[in-house]
């Protein structure tokens, strides 16, 4: 491990002194290479599939794995999108002439060298490397062991692009040991690795943060809101509140708490709990939404929670709350929240102005699914993961998450008096 992070550094510098033409060459030459070499590296994923199977890894998490024609069609027009992007790296801004006669502003630069650890599935390896190598940072990557094969053959296709586009084959490095204490060396080398982000579930992510000794960049948990407010157009709001729960269960930007004001729980929740019942979508109530919801047909209901106001279910379940008032519901959302994704639903301008002002979370929407809070939703073109941190990066992290500014000083021979 310090061999690959000393080498990380000294490619750090490189990559960070990449043209944007060099940079955007070794983009486009790993898409062509991932549509060339299709057939191959289904191949080496074939392997990881079938050891997966073998140990009796359930098909879901299979699922996860796989390396399909249209996921590699896929990260290969990402790596295309990110080509066609504007380089951020070199862009000054904000500069402004002082008394004395300077100019003063800033750059914006790469963070160094990153450490990316991430679990299941290879097409990680791709978005990482793309973004490193766009924001002409290094990165080393430690995969899950289940798709070493794939994400070997991946990294090969990775270094390639680079040679042929002239930049140093260890920008982008992977960890080849399965074994786990390369991971504890990795995100505690502050003299190597600049930044460690871990994608993947919760016990994963509270490991890397409590024993780390590098910045990382994190977020533990996905429990999103979705406000119903005294004043809303109802029909958007069930169809907003449908597709922030059901549109798909797993992902941590899924609302897993519901909110109602009590000025609408009598009309809402009837409805909403129709939709939800029809889907098989399970409702954690408090007693006054479920006295309400007890006349829907088929509705499951269960009595919630402490714990399942804070819960991400990931799965077909929604904790349902009715509140008094606005106050109430920004409240309950910053104290039982995860600072992911939260949502109001309303008609009134400045509850909706208060929403985003009071609530503390990385993404606040007006009348919105908590769905759209994605990096390529948000158009920046690809994302390396979503951090609930306040410092530095907060929400999607796309190339500029991946950067830093640093003050720039424009002179003519100013002494300072």
């Amino acid at each position: 491990m310090a061999h690959v992070g000393g080498a990380a550094r000294v490619a750090a510098t490189a990559m960070a002194a990449a043209s944007t033409a060099a940079k955007n060459q070794a983009l486009r030459a790993l898409a062509r290479q991932l549509r060339e070499q299709t057939e191959a590296l289904q191949a080496a994923n074939v392997r990881d599939l079938d050891a997966a199977r073998a140990a009796g890894l359930a098909e879901p998490m299979v699922d996860r794995l796989k390396l399909t024609p249209k996921i590699l069609a896929t990260v290969a027009e990402g790596c295309e999108q990110l080509a066609a992007m504007p380089d951020p790296i070199g862009e000054i801004s904000g500069v402004k002439r002082q008394p004395s006669g300077i100019n003063v502003g800033q750059m914006r630069v790469p963070l160094g060298v990153f450490g990316m650890i991430y679990e299941s599935r290879p097409n990680v390896t791709i978005e990482a490397a793309s973004l490193a190598i766009k924001s002409g940072n290094a990165c080393i990557l430690r995969g899950g062991s289940e798709a070493l094969h794939s994400n070997l053959a991946l990294w090969r296709l990775v270094q390639a692009a680079l040679v042929e586009a002239g930049l140093p084959a260890a920008g982008v490095q992977l960890v080849e040991t399965t074994d786990r204490a390369a991971v504890g060396r990795l995100i505690t080398m502050p003299e190597y690795v600049d930044v460690i982000i871990p994608r993947g579930g919760k016990g994963l992510i509270e490991r890397i943060s409590a024993e780390a000794r590098v910045p990382v960049i994190k977020h533990l948990d996905g429990n999103c809101h979705v406000y119903i407010d005294a004043e809303v157009d109802i029909e958007q709001a069930l169809a907003v509140t449908d597709n922030a729960k059901t549109q798909k269960y797993s992902p941590c930007n899924a609302a897993e708490s519901l909110l109602v004001h009590a000025a609408q729980a009598a009309v809402f929740l009837p409805r909403i709990g129709a939709i939800f019942a029809a889907k098989g979508v399970e409702m954690r109530c408090c007693p006054q939404s479920k006295a309400v919801l007890a006349a829907v047909p088929g509705a499951r209901l269960v009595d919630a929670t402490e714990a399942d106001w804070a819960e991400e279910y990931l799965a077909p379940i929604i904790s349902i709350k009715q509140v008094a008032s606005l106050d109430e519901a920004i409240a309950h959302i910053n104290r039982h929240g995860s600072h992911h994704t939260d949502a109001i639903l309303t008609t009134n301008h400045l509850a909706a102005m208060r929403f985003l002002r009071e609530v503390d979370s990385a993404s606040v929407m007006v009348n919105a699914s908590t769905r759209f809070a994605d990096g390529f939703e948000y158009g920046l073109g690809a994302e390396i993961g979503i951090s609930t941190d306040k410092f530095h990066a907060r929400g999607p992290v796309g190339l500029e998450g991946l950067t830093s500014m640093k003050w720039v000083v424009l002179g003519q021979g100013e002494l300072r008096g």
